[in-house]
């Protein structure tokens, strides 16, 4: 299967493009990808250099791999952090030429604004534009818990209210939604689930225990959100990719840990990911 993933890019560390495609082409698909961002590291770190590309740039990528005729080869378009609107709309206008000339393709939208303890990270207007114009463009949306509050703009403190949303909010209905990290609060202090609610509407949840770094890591959610999309292409069963997904991330914050180190050990702990040494088992909910 072919993937087009338009996100950052850092020539040191693992977030943004740097995690997904070795991820995707390790799990066995083709990887075409746009660069948002070209930075030294990413912005975890404090201070960081390199270039923010315009939309215009990353339009123009996406032009010249239409003219040569491999745009539509994509099975999946893949987005993640956006910066500006302008990033969003040039996004939306690549999704709409690859639609256009492969029809089955369609979209997963990682839509990074934000986490619990360093609170929105975007710029302002990013939230309404991202909820407003991006969302609904989406067939596979893989927020995290503080992310899903902000497109849902109401506090989820159970799965409960999870699935109600899912069900409840028009431009979430009949999508496939993961809610990374999800802290609700019947959930145990010392464990950490991953919420899936399928476009029937059906809600799954994988449980794992609760890794507690002194300083996360950054990328895990786009390691993630590549795994899952990874596995799905493979089986086209949500509950499955879950499953696979939330193990692999799981076994490779466990070796980072071990290690006590920053950056995610996405290299030297591939076996873990691609052959999780336990899987973590979906419950469906409900």
């Amino acid at each position: 299967m072919a993937v087009l993933s338009i996100q950052s890019h850092v020539a040191y560390g693992y977030v943004g493009n740097r995690a997904a495609v070795f991820a995707l082409e390790r799990l066995g698909h083709v990887v075409q990808c746009i660069h948002t961002v070209q930075f030294s590291n990413h912005t975890g770190y404090g201070q960081w250099q390199g270039e923010a590309f315009s939309g215009a740039h990353i339009l123009n990528v996406a032009e010249g791999l239409e003219a040569l005729g491999v745009l539509g080869e994509a099975e999946a378009i893949l987005s993640g952090y956006l910066g500006r609107a302008e990033v969003g709309e040039a996004i939306l206008n690549i999704i709409d030429r690859a639609q256009a000339i492969n029809p089955a393709a369609f979209y997963h939208c990682d839509p990074v604004m934000g986490d619990v303890g360093r609170g929105v990270f975007v710029k302002p207007e990013i939230v309404p534009y991202m909820r407003e114009r991006v969302v609904p463009q989406a067939a596979i949306l893989t927020p995290n818990h503080f992310e899903f509050e902000l497109l849902v703009e109401r506090p989820i403190r159970s799965f409960k209210a999870a699935a109600q949303a899912c069900l409840g909010t028009p431009f979430l209905m009949g999508k496939t939604v993961v809610i990374k990290s999800f802290r609700p609060d019947d959930l145990a202090q010392d464990q950490l689930a991953t919420y899936l609610c399928t476009p029937s509407g059906q809600s799954w949840i994988v449980t794992t225990p609760y890794i507690d770094f002194e300083t996360p890591p950054n990328g895990t959610g786009d390691l993630f959100s590549a795994l899952f999309l990874g596995r799905y292409l493979e089986k086209k069963d949500p509950v499955w990719a879950l499953e696979q997904a939330v193990s692999g991330v799981y076994h490779v914050l466990e070796v980072t840990h071990q290690k006590k180190v920053r950056e995610l050990q996405l290299i030297g702990a591939q076996s873990v990911w691609v052959n999780p040494p336990e899987l973590f088992s979906a419950q469906k909910m409900g």
